[in-house]
């Protein structure tokens, strides 16, 4: 049975347009992050004093903005730079909110009151805000704005671990490893943490897209990045002033990473949430 839905569920996406389109986006942006110093020769920071403001052509495929920096290769600075954030707050809110989700899940009634009453507290302010007010308390800057993007992203990670927890200890074959006296350790290693990682791996891909979207949002305010770090909240900031005067391609650009982005992490969470479901509706029709 587990074969046969594991079989469809690849069918499903070989088929699937929606998760094609969403891993070539992902691919394109990734390959242009990490290839990017190497694919274009300008740098984010190099200034062109003799084209400011020069609409996108062969030598400038995005333009330039108002100090004559290439748009093109301040975008796919900036790709680095969101998807490392992204990483890190996904990373960064696995582990601890991971962590807490199991203690709070085999730790016993006070230990669940005490731990989920933290998170409780935490996923009160909305995490736009939380984020926002970590940023502004720890002193605005990149840095600051990842570490309150992964703060604000652990009751996601915490409460989810904690449910399947909780329902996967009282699974039979759980059960029967500790009335065999199977250790605590063993039991979280073995039984619970890897019937959590379909969980866990959705989660993480919404996590990252809502990470990027963030990030971009705090940079937008005035809290993330700053200029000239190219950030694509930054630059579309940047590029807002210029919109009414036909510079269009300042904050176009930035703003189409970003949206790319997000729908790609999206669409991988929607597909990857059927793909290893095996009760999901797709998943049931061979």
């Amino acid at each position: 049975m587990k074969r046969a839905w594991v079989g469809t569920a690849l069918r499903r996406i070989g088929d699937d347009k929606a998760f094609a389109l969403a891993i070539l986006i992902a691919a394109l942006l990734v390959l242009g992050a990490l290839l990017g110093p190497w694919l274009w020769p300008l740098g984010p920071l190099d200034m062109d004093f003799g084209a400011p403001l020069a609409a996108p052509s062969l030598a400038h495929p995005m333009g330039t903005d108002s100090n004559g920096r290439d748009v093109l290769a301040r975008f796919l600075s900036g790709a680095r730079i969101s998807l490392a954030v992204g990483a890190v707050v996904v990373l960064a809110g696995l582990i601890v909110g991971g962590a807490i989700g199991v203690a709070a899940g085999i730790g016993g009634r006070a230990v669940d009151t005490v731990l989920m009453r933290i998170i409780d507290a935490l996923a009160a302010f909305p995490p736009l805000i939380l984020a926002m007010a970590v940023t502004v308390g720890l002193g605005v800057g990149l840095e600051t704005a990842a570490i309150g993007i992964a703060l604000s992203s652990v009751p996601f990670f915490a409460r989810l671990m904690r449910g399947d927890i909780l329902k996967i200890r009282t699974m039979p074959f759980v059960e029967a490893s500790v009335a065999m006296g199977a250790k605590r350790g063993r039991i979280i290693g073995r039984h619970l943490l890897p019937h959590t990682a379909p969980t866990m791996l959705v989660q993480c891909a919404s996590v990252f897209g809502y990470a990027i979207l963030t990030l971009a949002g705090l940079g937008f305010i005035g809290l993330g990045a700053q200029i000239p770090e190219p950030e694509w909240g930054a630059m579309i900031t940047d590029g807002m002033q210029y919109a009414l005067t036909g510079q269009w391609w300042l904050a176009l650009f930035p703003g189409l990473g970003v949206l790319l982005a997000v729908i790609a992490a999206n669409l991988l969470a929607d597909r990857l949430e059927e793909a290893l479901n095996p009760r999901s509706a797709r998943n049931q029709v061979r």
